[in-house]
């Protein structure tokens, strides 16, 4: 071939436009929680190993709001609380006549764990303690507040009895660092960098959940799970902290492609390192955690990826 045909053909690929990424969009929550950096991490997984498809994270009011931001097509994926995801997908509690039947789990990505937090010295040392007092209960339509909600009902405290305020996990720590609030709830992997900041600057206390109040929430919502926060992780709370866990669910719509849904699993669980890298909450983001806690159908890319992978996917999470 001659020098100028060769150079001709180079200046003409140059020319040529690169392929196009398809953008997705992940719905995460407030950057002072988990949903955050995790789903930041999975952007970059995406970004560096999903051929053709290039990722960004929003910041959003967390679980009530992705399972919208899923239904509307405004969100490719989202982060949110196991008990919000099977509201949403049974159309009960905060979606009474608003059921999205459309929504498909990827994979359960860790637990989260309600965390009541109060300043050492403010005198409340227990749940009962709330009623009259100044409460967080998480920004509006997040997980947060769903868990607050429960567990409060669960044992007769209503809002009634209560000063309810709805802020985000950096507003609830700033407002009890300022006296604004008496107590905050956080529904989030610990630990979380609100608490951690708060905990270096005020001497807190994490209130301790009953035996009774455990089985109480539990009674009303079976996504519970009894766990403890394990001393030491938040300074000034050396001693592990009876509490409930919820899964957190990694969820699409059921329009999602087959083939970028079996991709993105693939990808993620290939990679599971470099998301473990970003947060340790990753640590349980397994396969066996996902068969084990997440409470609506799989998306059948997923099941394509662990049936490859030789895991027997249970009948109640096949669509």
């Amino acid at each position: 071939m001659k020098h100028s045909t060769i150079l001709a053909a180079v200046i003409a690929l140059a020319a040529t436009p690169a392929l196009a990424q398809t953008e997705l969009s992940i719905a995460t929550g407030g950057t002072g929680g988990v949903y955050y950096p995790m789903g930041g991490g999975l952007a970059e997984i995406i970004n560096n190993k999903v051929d053709g498809y290039s990722a960004t994270v929003e910041v959003t009011g967390a679980s009530v709001a992705n399972m919208g931001l899923i239904a509307t097509g405004d969100a490719d994926l989202a982060l949110a609380l196991a008990d919000t995801v099977l509201q949403a997908y049974t159309g009960t509690g905060r979606f009474e006549g608003q059921q999205l039947p459309m929504v498909r789990g990827l994979a359960s990505m860790y637990a989260n764990m309600v965390q009541i937090v109060t300043l050492a010295d403010s005198g409340v040392n227990s749940l009962s303690d709330l009623r009259g007092r100044r409460v967080s209960v998480g920004a509006p339509g997040s997980g947060t507040e769903v868990n607050a909600a429960a567990i409060l009902e669960a044992n007769g405290i209503t809002y009634d009895d209560i000063s309810e305020q709805r802020l985000n996990f950096n507003e609830t720590a700033d407002a009890l660092a300022n006296g604004d609030i008496d107590v905050g709830f956080w529904s989030v992997g610990a630990p979380t960098s609100s608490i951690l900041n708060l905990a270096t600057t005020r001497s807190i206390r994490m209130i301790a959940l009953t035996d009774e109040e455990i089985a109480a929430a539990q009674s009303v919502d079976a996504t519970f799970a009894r766990t403890n926060l394990a001393g030491g992780i938040y300074e000034g709370v050396p001693e592990d902290v009876p509490s409930l866990g919820i899964p957190n669910v990694l969820v699409v719509s059921s329009e999602m492609d087959d083939d970028l849904a079996y991709a993105i699993v693939k990808a993620m669980f290939d990679n599971i390192a470099d998301l473990q890298a970003v947060h340790p909450a990753a640590n349980e983001t397994t396969v066996e955690f996902t068969l084990g806690a997440t409470p609506v159908p799989l998306h059948p890319g997923a099941i394509r990826y662990f049936e490859e992978i030789g895991v027997t996917v249970p009948d109640h999470l096949r669509p």
